[in-house]
């Protein structure tokens, strides 16, 4: 074990000395601050590549500027699985001479989830020393898949899910000054363009090559949870049939999902399928959207919706209309973080549905306008202001006293007082 004291070292390099990251804020920043000076464990899940060690070495640096530097401990899980949380303290306080017990500590624990048990050695970590040590972790998938996880460490910790940028933080990322959107709309336009190419990720800000973006999305992301993270956490034996079922929502993001019809083309049973949803869902590389009902009941029978987190270079970088409507729908939907839309038996349909206090039908739509399906839902609700998020129209419709308005995506996604955050 000799060899963590050197990966210690080298993991931790504001123990020799200045420590400075190249860091953009995110919007989720500053509320994370909030919770540091409280005792409990934060925790931060979410997608590969998202940013979350960049959020805690951030944090690391903050702490240099008031605190000892040496008492700022980072370690990452991801390819050190082995390792006993209580060994790697005794290892720190062997080669810094530090004692646990004694002082104040801030320990960053990325990709805890590759640690076998990880719930019950951290809270044996935050019960002994939790007055003294503040504790942060990170895990690429849901850290509380099974019910024991958040039994165990119940009271303990507050989850934050980092998801992939938001256009706002793009353009910030970009340096882009973005306060007057009316008198910068042509900018505008161009630059949602680009950041719909990089599909949310930090490191595509500044890249336009589209060989590189389609090999960092595949590498970097798909098959990293699809042949690492998803085999390991949950012991799937087969990822390929794992990966044929993602690919289903790569190609078609927002398709209904019909179990059986899934289960008959896969050639696998039905419970599979369920559980192989779950696991695309636990890994962030799907997003499950339910039927909007006011009845909870009705919302769980019906049929749900699945969106891919990434989308296939197919439709991202084909010209033809019908790929460009389908990836304008999928990055609507994951920016706005979509939880429910809607369809009827008659098959009037709504994209998105913002259903937390007042009821928001928001339709989706790259080319053609069409009112039929936002009408019929907002009779059927008795809703009487709804949104169509177009590529580049505006204007504002009043059809037999309902009001729909006609947004453009970058205009909405700027100026969210359209809807209730």
């Amino acid at each position: 074990m000799a060899e963590i004291k050197g990966i210690l070292q080298d993991l931790n390099p504001w123990w020799g000395g200045k420590f400075e990251i190249e860091f953009q804020d995110r919007d989720l920043y500053e509320q994370i601050q909030k919770f540091i000076p409280l005792r409990q464990i934060i925790a931060f899940t979410g997608l590969r590549r998202v940013g979350k060690t960049t959020l805690m070495l951030k944090i690391a640096e903050d702490f240099t500027k008031e605190f000892d530097a040496k008492r700022i401990i980072y370690f990452s899980f991801d390819e050190f699985r082995e390792i006993e949380l209580r060994e790697l303290i005794r290892k720190y306080e062997e080669l810094l001479e530090n004692d646990f017990r004694k002082g104040k500590y801030l320990l960053l624990l990325d990709e805890i989830q590759k640690l076998t048990d990880w719930e019950n050695k951290l809270k044996g970590i935050y019960d002994a020393f939790g007055k003294n040590v503040k504790i942060i972790i990170s895990g690429s998938e849901s850290l509380f898949i099974k019910k024991k996880s958040k039994e165990t460490l119940a009271g303990r910790i507050f989850e934050f899910k980092i998801e992939t940028l938001s256009f706002k933080e793009f353009l910030s990322f970009k340096k882009f000054d973005f306060k007057n959107v009316n008198l910068r709309e042509k900018e505008l336009k161009f630059l949602f363009n680009k950041f719909t190419l990089t599909q949310g990720f930090p490191e595509l800000v500044e890249i336009e090559e589209k060989e590189i973006i389609r090999k960092y999305i595949r590498e970097n992301v798909i098959e990293r949870v699809l042949y690492r993270d998803i085999q390991k956490v949950f012991k799937i034996k087969d990822a390929s049939k794992v990966e044929s079922l993602f690919n289903l929502f790569l190609e078609e993001p927002g398709q209904l999902a019909d179990v059986s019809e899934l289960a008959n083309e896969l050639g696998i049973s039905r419970q599979t399928v369920s559980n192989y949803l779950n696991c695309l869902e636990k890994s962030f590389l799907i997003r499950k959207l339910y039927n909007f009902s006011r009845s909870r009941r009705k919302i769980e029978r019906k049929l749900k919706k699945y969106y891919p987190v990434v989308i296939s270079p197919n439709l991202l970088f084909n010209e033809d209309v019908q790929s460009k409507s389908k990836a304008f729908e999928w990055v609507m939907v994951n920016q706005l973080r979509a939880e429910f839309f809607w369809r009827d038996p008659y098959k009037n349909e709504v994209d998105i549905v913002v259903g937390d206090g007042k009821i928001i039908p928001i339709e989706v739509k790259y080319g053609k306008i069409d009112f039929g399906g936002m009408l019929a839902f907002m009779k059927k609700f008795n809703v009487n202001e709804g949104y169509i998020i177009s590529h580049d129209k505006e204007e504002k419709k009043k059809i037999d006293k309902k009001i729909v308005h006609v947004i453009p995506a970058f205009k909405f996604l700027l100026e969210k007082k359209f809807i209730n955050e």
